[in-house]
């Protein structure tokens, strides 16, 4: 068997390899011809984190595109449907939420081995380790964040119905089924025994609240999925990595946004955990979690009550994702370092969900 490559030029060329290819040129070209996107030969480079669902600019000549794929298989059930995610992201695209336009999909396995889309390269920053020089003050930081809410309170405020997405999520039951999913994915991708997960999951179930009027949910909405245009003022030009949204409470995002956003070390603050690492977030002029929660709760009206409910569900379900990716480490099914850091990181991620379950209810 030859090394894995990610990228190769034939089929035959990825029959041979021990671990299935990501890219591979000649059927992608031959595709991307059929349907008058470029020409010439196809060149392929990974942007983004692409710990899960895996993202490569491509580029024919001198056009430029965004393919979005799966991961190396096995995978667990319902995980990784980049299918799902592109018609969601064709629903919106003449709404008012700020998405990359969908160009294609593709369902034919003979051409990458997995299903796969293609949306418009978007020039911008995705902000990470620091902002870009122009938003690289502490207006222009406040100014960020300000956007990375107000762009989830207009996702939240779109007619799903109106875009044509009923049937894409039920509008009731939202809560109860994440709970069940993620108890079930649990049992799948656990590689070993963390009663802390068991602990926060009985605490949900026995403690869940009454879900607002069901919007679209995005599922991972941070500032790592965004991009922003590069010169000021700031400006949220894109959101990406659909993968995990659906119908639903939109206080799963909110909650999701607020406990995995990192502010500087505080005596009485929760327990650390990766996200706390993304330390951009720290300089001066970034909101604090407290104040993404009352720009949010002031752009909707919605009440904040229950609100570390779901961030404790938010740090919950990570534990339980970030456990999956672990396994695919362990397995060999992936050479992605960052991805053998959650031996510590999910224990941690469920550390910090049961302190939120310990803190006192809010009163009324």
């Amino acid at each position: 068997m030859t090394t894995a490559l990610e990228i190769v030029d034939t089929a035959d060329e990825a029959a041979r390899q021990e671990l299935a290819p990501l890219i591979v040129r000649e059927p992608l070209a031959a595709y991307l011809d059929a349907r008058g996107l470029g020409s010439g030969p196809v060149e392929a480079e990974r942007i983004g984190e692409g710990h899960s669902n895996v993202t490569y600019l491509i580029t024919r000549g001198g056009e430029r595109f965004v393919l979005r794929r799966p991961p190396r298989p096995p995978l667990p059930p319902t995980a990784h449907d980049v299918l799902r995610e592109a018609r969601l992201l064709a629903a919106v695209q003449e709404a008012d939420v700020r998405t990359p336009r969908v160009l294609d999909a593709c369902d034919d396995e003979s051409v990458l081995g997995v299903p796969f889309y293609l949306m418009e390269y978007l020039e911008g920053t995705v902000i990470t380790a620091a902002a870009p020089e122009p938003l690289d003050t502490p207006d222009e930081r406040r100014r960020i964040s300000e956007e990375l809410v107000d762009s989830l309170a207009e996702m939240h405020a779109i007619d799903w119905l109106e875009c044509g997405l009923e049937g894409f999520g039920k509008p009731t039951g939202y809560l109860d089924r994440q709970l069940r999913r993620f108890v079930g994915l649990w049992e799948i991708n656990k590689t070993r025994e963390l009663p802390l997960v068991q602990a926060v999951g009985d605490w949900l179930a026995a403690n869940k609240p009454e879900s607002p009027p069901a919007t679209i949910v995005h599922g991972d909405y941070r500032l790592g999925n965004t991009m922003f245009a590069s010169e000021a003022p700031a400006r949220l030009i894109a959101i990406f990595d659909w993968e995990m949204a659906t119908i639903g409470d939109p206080l799963a995002d909110l909650g999701y946004l607020t406990a995995t956003w990192s502010e500087p070390p505080r005596g009485e603050d929760r327990k650390e955990t990766m996200f706390d690492r993304l330390t951009v977030t720290h300089q001066e002029g970034f909101l604090t979690r407290d104040g993404l929660i009352a720009r949010y709760e002031e752009r909707t009206g919605r009440s904040m009550s229950d609100l570390r409910w779901y961030q404790a569900l938010a740090l919950w379900k990570a534990a339980v994702f970030m456990e999956g990716n672990y396994k695919r480490s362990l397995a060999g099914t992936t050479d992605d370092p960052y991805l053998k850091l959650f031996d510590q990181g999910v224990p941690q991620l469920a550390e910090a969900a049961h302190e939120i379950t310990k803190l006192p209810a809010p009163q009324a």
